[in-house]
């Protein structure tokens, strides 16, 4: 039981602080453009990241090319495209509607993962899909045409991240921390010094640290949870958790910026609600061979795939090293984690 619901704590903690950075970013929005904020959100994340990034990973798997593009296109499209697309939207429409827009997101990454990333969708998993799909829809109808250019903003920083979501659960030789802490140096510098160069934002100290403290806990400790966890559960599953992001940003938008909720957002919340239900009630298993594997990422060693020791560590105890899989095959529940990315 731990095996699964660990991952989706992780996953709800990150959503959780991702939820609170629309209504902040919002707040921001006012003293700065997109893209500095955007700049200064990723690398508030990396500064977060340091203190954790210096142990694990294995250098001679982050040289393989297939890694550094995977990283690249994590850093492309996650980190320098998405924000400033979701930045773009946010700045033209209400923080409360950009947040439950989000959820967009999650629908790119499973259709992304099902037709370029070999991960399974079942048939709970597609209706769950749907209902998102359909909560989306209710949220935008009342809109009308005025919310077209935000919401085209919106769809475009999520179908980036959808890919960044499927890069990102795949990575192998660094740790959630480290990966992290890469994506955001490399797109924060990228990102502050485009808006400097086209927007030449006045630097104003209190600001750019409220930027880079939301950056720190919304961005930094955000996806270091979320890896860890898309990394056990995959991209669409992770994600799937990770649209209960929106209704922090809701309720945050509620309380602290003075925005109303509507009847249409609440609708679409217990939709979403539902979908999550049908995910997380079912099972998928079979029998399935692996392939001898040498990769690093974060386990433990109570579950089918760690036999290895550790005479320092107890069995439950999650860590990050390089190791190496034996050839082997057998039959258990499974979700499209690293070691399962076959067709079935």
């Amino acid at each position: 039981m731990k095996q699964r619901t660990q991952p989706i704590f992780w996953c709800l903690l990150s959503a959780a602080f991702f939820g609170a950075s629309t209504p902040a970013s919002k707040a921001i929005l006012g003293d700065m453009s997109p893209l500095t904020l955007a700049g200064l959100l990723y690398f508030g994340a990396a500064l977060a990241m340091i203190p954790f990034s210096f142990k694990g990973g294995s250098p001679e798997l982050r040289r393989k090319p297939d890694q550094l593009l995977k990283m690249s296109g994590a850093v492309v499209f996650g980190g320098i495209l998405g924000p400033v697309l979701i930045l773009l939207g946010l700045n033209v429409a209400s923080s409360a509607s950009v947040a439950l827009w989000l959820n967009l997101e999650t629908v790119a990454t499973a259709i992304l993962g099902w037709l370029f990333f070999r991960e399974h969708l079942d048939r709970r998993t597609w209706v769950a899909i749907g209902l998102v799909i359909i909560a989306g829809v209710i949220l935008a109808s009342p809109s009308g045409f005025g919310s077209l250019m935000p919401a085209i903003f919106v769809a475009l920083g999520c179908l980036c991240w959808g890919f960044d979501n499927n890069f990102t659960a795949i990575i192998d030789g660094y740790t959630p921390a480290q990966t992290t802490l890469v994506k955001g140096l490399i797109a924060g510098i990228f990102n502050i010094a485009l808006g400097q160069v086209l927007e030449g934002d006045p630097f104003s100290l209190g600001i750019w640290i409220a930027a880079l403290v939301v950056g720190a806990f919304s961005y930094g400790v955000s996806i270091m949870l979320y890896i860890a966890g898309a990394q056990r559960l995959g991209a669409t599953r992770s994600q799937m958790i990770f649209a209960t992001s929106p209704f922090f940003g809701v309720l945050l938008s509620w309380t602290a910026l003075g925005e109303s909720i509507g009847i249409y957002q609440v609708i679409s919340g217990l939709i979403i609600v539902v979908g999550l239900l049908v995910l997380f009630t079912g099972r998928h298993g079979h029998v399935h061979t692996h392939v001898r594997t040498r990769h690093t990422h974060g386990h433990s060693h109570d579950d089918d795939h760690h036999g290895h020791e550790h005479h320092d560590l107890p069995p439950s105890t999650f860590h990050t090293h390089d190791h190496e899989h034996e050839p082997d095959e057998h039959e258990h529940p499974h979700e499209p984690d690293l070691h399962h990315r076959h067709d079935h």
